[in-house]
């Protein structure tokens, strides 16, 4: 994946994301609100030696300072001083508990240590905060006289006492509804990244022209009312999916030009990606564009050319191939002119059988004969072998493919089915892309007159377009 890639997965996933942004907004929202407030009080000390008026000796002095502060960072931390203050404070709560609210720090190379006690009580940090930095000055007293002396080498001076905080350290909503709407906005992106990483189904004509070795010859976009009108003669004439069945039926043209009449199985990988539907209109196109068309239903398990197209159905491919009645008898003209339609006939319990027959090869032969162009809706090649054993006997095999349902393993593998018989793709149509997507194909942009035009024919048969308002220049 390139930076485009990566950039049309955040635009596509974009709702996935956004969802996933406002949960981890809403947890944060949600943690912040319930979490007790914490007030900081912070108290500083001096650590000095007792001096001497020697300037090297107060200089080595000022030196063992500074190493011994870091020491006592750490002591200020430990249960020895929280013991102490629970004493002195006659509090009930466990030296390590306190320890926990207890930090301290230094500035690199000085002799300040600065105390900070935390506590959901303002007036209480503020005391324990006052409490652990008198008993630390006492403390290092202690340690820091050697025996025999009464005074100690070191020193703690409290220099600002601790003093009580206004407003609370946390929780910071500003900053943790930020972070959160980050954190999940990332979160989002990085999911959606994995998944598309994951995902093997084919998204682009990219991944297709690397799969197979075959051209691209239509790219057909889904559209809303497929359902309730699968063909594209109750469509208007100007409607996208309509002219992508055009484009289709011109790239068609340009596959195996020296042959002159040609015969085409229309398969898939696996059912459910529009195959019978896409050779019904592609026959309907080629048709309407003056081709004497043939379609052949030999997808003798699960039939549909005949309710779709509204013709007999127990009577047709498998009649004449058990030989009870002609090829001629059971051809079947459709309401459009020039397409025939040949359809299934009874459901037989041998299809492969039946379909790699001598009949079927003369069936073939017979209607190459006849028609300019013959269309066969085959099985798919994954669950059975009917649409292989009859892209071998034709010119090759048209293969559909769904956008975001076949995967890339299962059209190497079809490809595969296809040149295990002798047989080869001449052709990839990309099915049911999204409206608005995919590497300049599929946009699903009409190109119908402008509002206001009206057409008539004239004695001459032509079609002349006029405007009832004043051209305009695009």
């Amino acid at each position: 994946m390139d930076l485009r890639d990566y950039l049309k997965v955040l635009r596509t996933r974009w709702f996935s994301i956004a969802i996933c942004g406002l949960v981890v907004l809403g947890i944060a929202a949600l943690l912040t609100w319930r979490a007790t407030p914490q007030y900081a009080s912070s108290a500083r000390l001096f650590v000095s030696t007792q001096g001497s008026t020697d300037d090297a000796q107060a200089n080595q002095g000022g030196q063992f300072s500074v190493q011994r502060v870091k020491s006592y960072a750490d002591l200020l931390t430990g249960q020895a001083i929280a013991r102490r203050v629970i004493d002195d404070l006659g509090l009930e709560e466990s030296p390590s508990a306190l320890a926990g609210q207890i930090s301290a720090s230094s500035k690199l190379d000085t002799v300040i240590l600065a105390v900070t006690v935390t506590d959901p009580d303002p007036e209480r940090a503020r005391l324990l905060s006052d409490a652990v930095a008198r008993v630390f000055v006492e403390y290092v007293a202690e340690l820091e006289t050697p025996p025999g002396r009464d005074e100690a080498t070191i020193k703690a001076t409290i220099v600002d006492p601790a003093s009580v905080p206004g407003s609370p350290i946390s929780p910071q909503p500003m900053r943790n509804i930020s972070l959160g709407l980050l954190i999940g906005l990332l979160l989002g992106a990085g999911v959606a990244l994995l998944r598309e990483t994951l995902d093997t189904t084919i998204k682009s004509t990219r991944q297709l022209e690397s799969l197979v070795d075959a051209p691209i010859v239509g790219t057909i976009s889904f559209a809303s009312d497929a359902v309730d009108t699968p063909l594209i003669t109750g469509l208007d004439t100007y409607a996208p999916r309509a002219e992508a069945f055009r484009v289709l039926r011109t790239n068609l043209q340009f596959i195996d030009p020296d042959i002159e009449r040609k015969v085409f199985v229309v398969t898939s990988s696996l059912p459910g990606e529009g195959k019978t539907t896409t050779a019904i209109n592609l026959a309907l196109a080629l048709a309407e564009g003056g081709e004497r068309v043939a379609l052949v239903e030999a997808d003798l398990r699960r039939p549909k050319i005949a309710e779709y197209l509204r013709v007999e159905s127990n009577v047709g491919l498998t009649t004449v191939l058990i030989g009870r009645l002609a090829l001629d008898d059971a051809l079947q003209p459709s309401a459009r002119a020039g397409l025939t339609v040949l359809t299934s006939g009874s459901t037989p319990p041998n299809p492969a059988e039946l379909l790699k027959s001598t009949s079927m090869t003369n069936v073939i032969a017979s209607l190459r004969e006849q028609f300019d162009i013959v269309l066969i809706d085959a099985p798919p090649l994954l669950p059975v072998t009917d649409g292989a054993l009859l892209a071998a006997e034709a010119d090759g095999a048209l293969l559909v493919v769904r956008h975001g349902k076949t995967t890339s393993d299962q059209v190497t593998v079809a490809v595969e089915r296809l040149e295990a018989v002798g047989a080869r793709p001449v052709g990839v149509i990309f099915n049911m892309l999204p409206p608005r997507g995919g590497d300049g194909y599929g946009y699903g942009y009409g190109y119908a007159p402008e509002a206001g035009a009206h057409t008539e024919t004239t004695s001459s048969g032509m079609r002349d377009t006029d405007h009832t308002s004043s051209s305009t220049t695009t």
